[in-house]
């Protein structure tokens, strides 16, 4: 079956097509007959019943700095003119990526939005992950430093890590030692350019031996990657110099996945990416636009692009 597809995503001049998730599942697409079309999140539109985009089509191929060509830009009613959407586009989870979720739920009926626009909207990734506490490392979510402080005295006057509430890549994460000397001047600093409170967790000297990134499509475990962090680095995100290993998957990581994989497959979310620090904390459950595929397929001989179209072809 040849599906229409758009992608709404970032700038296709600026990805890194070496890694990048969503110009893999484009792709595979292709492979497989599929015809794309590519448009900016800021480019929709709502009337009369309508939900609309300005869009073009596009091909790509795995060459770099010549990795796409895109045709005319015209307004694509995504109703009507497409079979599936592609929400891809990178966080900040502000109000226009809430807004963007609020227009694409109206197709619903009409076109297949991955991932189901209403369950990424509700489940923010380190929001959605405190369904899932006890699975967790201890946890504060706050805008106080002197609730941080005392935090800090429950764990043992031990650092801790805090980090944006919707931040995304490991932007803006800090390590805050023991001694909270910049606690006060990190408070404020957050409290000045997010309206919501950030969140605080124990920093797991674990962390050194990796952070692992499991893709789970349709509920279903497809492969991992233990991310480790860059030399000078705490954090293991690849965006911010980490690197990528094989691995293979914990008791615990297994119990993880076997408890979120229902529940995920329920509210259509076919693409997710959780972290795993140690083997057994959970700390992220990643639904906006996961990462990792490029890598786990490079390590394991897989195709997890095509098991994300697989999955999407059996809802439709």
């Amino acid at each position: 079956m040849t599906l229409r597809v758009a992608v709404q995503m970032d700038p296709l001049q600026s990805i890194k097509i070496a890694g990048d998730s969503s110009f893999a599942l484009m792709l595979s697409a292709q492979a497989r007959g599929h015809e794309l079309y590519y448009y900016d999140v800021k480019s929709l539109a709502w009337k009369a019943g309508r939900v609309t985009a300005e869009g073009a089509p596009v091909t790509v191929q795995r060459v770099e700095g010549d990795h796409y060509r895109m045709g005319e830009v015209r307004k694509i009613d995504l109703g009507s003119d497409m079979d599936v959407v592609l929400m891809r586009q990178d966080p900040p989870f502000d109000l226009g990526y809430i807004t963007g979720t609020h227009l694409l739920e109206r197709l619903e009926g009409e076109t297949l939005v991955v991932n189901d626009p209403r369950s990424v909207r509700n489940a923010p990734e380190k929001v959605y992950v405190l369904d899932y506490a006890r699975f967790m490392p201890p946890t504060l979510i706050t805008r106080s430093a002197a609730d941080v402080r005392a935090f800090q005295h429950e764990l043992g006057e031990t650092a801790v890590v805090v980090k944006p509430l919707h931040g995304n890549g490991g932007k803006a994460v800090f390590k805050v030692e023991a001694d909270g000397g910049n606690l006060s001047a990190l408070a404020e600093l957050f409290g000045q350019v997010w309206p919501e409170p950030f969140m605080v967790q124990p920093f797991l000297p674990e962390v050194a031996e990796g952070d692992k990134r499991i893709v789970l499509v349709d509920g279903v475990v497809a492969g991992a990657i233990n991310r480790k962090p860059g030399e000078g680095e705490f954090r293991s995100n690849l965006a911010v110099g980490g690197y990528a290993e094989k691995c293979d998957l914990t008791a615990r990581e297994q119990e993880i996945c076997e408890v979120l994989g229902p529940e995920l497959k329920k509210r259509g979310l076919i693409f997710v990416g959780i972290d795993v620090i140690g083997g057994k904390w959970l700390t992220e459950i990643n639904v906006t636009s996961p990462t990792g595929i490029v890598a786990i397929d490079k390590f394991n001989g897989t195709d997890t692009p095509g098991m994300i179209w697989d999955a999407i072809d059996a809802r439709l």
